[in-house]
């Protein structure tokens, strides 16, 4: 497609690069509804069709801030972010510089300090300019900033017919005022204010004139706010206290939220270094509401709340902090469908799959305001809630949470089983919404051995395992209720599921199971790591699973980097693409679990090795949404999807499922038990800590350590009523 390239993102709305990054690494801060995505130097670049820029609630409030020095662009020395993910920093200094008045200023003379925190609808910058030459220097320093106020699905390449309005800029003394009048009637407002006076110069751009001495240093401050309704004023002019108060502010809220997550230390410090970037993401990535955390899915297309995404993140890391779960329960339940709206593709008892607050959402040119195209989140709710009561005993959720548990019970058996057949089906009923509904959601996912698409309404080979999972979690619900005719029921229903599935969708020829059924109930012999999910829900029988998981864990499938989506040598693999052949962490942290639930540990332990060594080549040590399906090269690391969301939440997360599947952790929170099943651990791994493991008000300290043939665990410190136990 000439000089385009189309990376399908599900259905019709896809990321449109007409050209490639500049760099693939970013600098990426996030609170609450805002997101920020800088390149290493802490601009935000014009050139190129970029995804950089000042998001707030789907819409790109700053696209242009970028710093020259005597119109220049610095050059970079290091750029990081730190403090849990709240701080930006970023060190440049100055090329040579050829000045008026045949003026020169040595390479390497002025030392430029950028510090960024994005907190509170607003970024607050730290610029400190430092000079290290022995004489006095003239900088002329200038921004040019930029507002295009795009949606993000603009951003992503949707093309519009008309556009609302810029409104002319309003400066003052200390600050420039942008607005976007948008055809929803809703004007978008970013304030930016200056610590010391510009000038306005008519190309746009903003200059400070700064004198130094030798050894001299000059400080400034930018703040930039962004915001709907009326412009604001600014009272007082922006000093260091407000940047010294919000990042003392974001250090200290995010150091309270980590608080209640158990601590995991290990004897591997590059181990070390994917778990702590992995637990500070996944903090980054959540956002308040009224009903708790919730996991926006990732940056920078899906900072938005995503059902499947939430609750695979929040069962992921489900041991180390139950409290996340609690909040996407109470969130998802308060947004469940409670009426058929086809455009909307909801109806009763189904749980969203996203949810947008962008312009396009609000104006109905994409439907995904409140979209509920999506057949697996609403079993994956059932799991998610037997899975939190398993981890914590809490009976008070459970019963106010039950009229929403029989809602999405009811949805799967009537609404989800389109033609009686007593598989869980899709077919969109949008003609603008996504065409495959499971996790693969991209329009060409899912086909038949010659390639040729499924049509139809398909059932996935995955989603009957989450409805078989579901039927299992809600019948133990129901015994803990007190319902036990409901739960017996509940359990034929689940193993008539499960003794249907495997005869449906196995394929001998394949030792694995078939991807999906199309309309006509044809199955799509394919090669996939959909099987792996089958394991994880036990769906799969167990006279099936050795073959599975040697199927998964073959070349075809396992590119040394992982498992890959679509096996190589099947009609539509391509590693660089999407869902066909490509690589992704949260989907190999499910397979591993299911390959350990099925006996399989040293798969398992494969499979998190090979994320563990794909980590250490990564920047910042943060696994991205996927990465391609090529296979292993010595001496290098896993070739990068260009448009991946990083971080994104349920890859983040994917180390702590890892290391539960290696560690067999189970837990009964009603009856205060944690329990170990025949754990392991790699031989890059010697000891690990984990800390302040929580069962409701009891917490224990412990230390695990691999010796020849298995693994110690040592109570370091225990208090309140919890028993430990070790299955060897």
């Amino acid at each position: 497609m000439s000089n385009e390239e189309i990376i399908h993102l599900g259905g019709q709305y896809y990321v449109l690069t007409t050209s490639a990054r500049v760099d693939d690494r970013t600098r990426v801060l996030k609170h609450g509804d805002s997101f920020a995505v800088f390149d290493l130097n802490g601009d935000i670049p014009s050139v190129g069709v970029t995804e950089q820029g000042i998001f707030y609630e789907g819409t790109r409030y700053l696209s242009r801030f970028e710093l020259r020095i005597h119109g220049v662009r610095p050059l970079l020395l290091n750029s990081t972010v730190k403090n849990r993910n709240t701080l930006l920093t970023v060190d440049l200094t100055n090329p040579t510089l050829y000045c008026d008045g045949g003026r020169v200023i040595g390479h390497s003379k002025v030392h430029i300090f950028r510090a960024k925190v994005l907190w509170g609808g607003a970024c607050h910058e730290r610029l400190r300019l430092t000079n290290y030459s022995d004489e006095t220097v003239q900088l002329d320093l200038s921004l040019a900033l930029g507002a295009d106020y795009a949606d993000i699905f603009e951003v992503r390449g949707k093309k519009r017919e008309r556009r609302g309005r810029l409104l002319e800029p309003c400066k003052d003394a200390h600050s420039l005022l942008l607005a976007y009048e948008g055809l929803d009637d809703i004007v978008r407002y970013t304030h930016v204010e200056f610590s010391d006076t510009p000038e306005f110069r008519d190309s746009g751009e903003i200059f400070f004139r700064i004198s130094l001495g030798p050894q001299a240093h000059h400080e400034m401050h930018f703040s930039s706010a962004f915001y709907t309704g009326e412009p604001r004023r600014a009272t007082q002019r922006i000093t260091s206290a407000l940047y010294e108060t919000t990042l003392k502010e974001s250090a200290e809220t995010v150091e309270r939220s980590q608080l209640a997550d158990c601590s995991i230390f290990t004897s591997n410090e590059q181990f070390n270094d994917w778990i702590n970037r992995s637990q500070d993401d996944v903090h980054m990535l959540c956002t308040r509401t009224e009903y708790g955390y919730f996991p926006y899915a990732g940056i920078p297309w899906f900072s938005t709340p995503f059902g499947r995404d939430g609750i695979i993140t929040a069962l992921e890391f489900l041991w180390v902090n139950p409290e996340l779960a609690r909040g996407v329960l109470r969130y998802l339940a308060a947004h469940q469908a409670r009426e058929v709206n086809p455009e909307q593709e909801a109806e009763p008892g189904k749980i969203f799959h996203e949810v947008r607050k962008g312009e396009l959402a609000t104006l109905g040119e994409i439907p995904f305001r409140c979209y509920y195209g999506s057949a697996d989140a609403t079993p994956l709710l059932i799991e998610l809630a037997g899975a939190y009561y398993e981890r914590t005993g809490d009976r008070a959720l459970l019963e106010s949470l039950w009229p929403t548990l029989e809602a999405a019970l009811a949805w799967i058996d009537y609404y989800g089983d389109l033609d009686g057949d007593g598989f869980v089906e899709y077919q969109s009923r949008n003609p603008r919404g996504l065409v495959h509904q499971g996790w693969k959601d991209s329009d060409d996912s899912v086909f038949h051995t010659n390639g040729e698409p499924a049509v139809g309404a398909i059932a996935l080979c995955e989603i009957q395992g989450y409805v078989y999972m579901a039927k299992c979690r809600a019948a133990m619900l129901s015994r803990v209720l007190g319902e036990s005719e409901r739960a017996n029921h509940l359990v034929n229903e689940a193993a008539a599921l499960k003794e249907r599935f495997n005869r449906a969708f196995w394929c001998d020829e394949l030792s694995t199971f078939a991807i999906a059924l199309d309309g006509a109930k044809r199955p799509c012999r394919v090669r996939t790591s959909n099987a792996g999910h089958a394991l994880w829900s036990g769906i799969a029988d167990t006279k099936y699973a050795k073959r599975i998981g040697e199927t998964l864990l073959a070349p075809h499938s396992f590119s040394g980097w992982g498992v890959r989506t679509v096996a190589e040598g099947e009609a539509r693999y391509n590693p660089m693409s999407y869902h066909n052949g490509s690589v992704w962490p949260h989907d190999n942290a499910l397979i591993a679990m299911g390959l350990a639930r099925a006996g399989q540990k040293e798969r398992a332990m494969r499979i998190m090795t090979s994320l563990f060594d794909a980590s250490t080549f990564m920047d910042l040590h943060r696994l991205p949404e996927l990465y391609c399906g090529f296979v292993r090269r010595p001496d290098e690391g896993p070739t990068i999807y260009s448009s991946a969301c990083i971080p994104q939440a349920w890859a983040a997360a994917a180390v702590f499922y890892l290391l539960q599947a290696c560690l067999g952790i189970t837990f009964n929170g009603a009856a205060g038990e944690l329990r170990f099943d025949h754990p392991v651990l790699p031989s890059y791994l010697r000891d690990i800590e984990i800390r302040n493991l929580r069962i409701g008000d009891a917490m224990v300290d412990l230390l695990l350590r691999r010796h020849a043939r298995d693994v110690g665990i040592h109570v370091l410190r225990k208090e309140g009523n919890m028993n430990v136990s070790v299955v060897v």
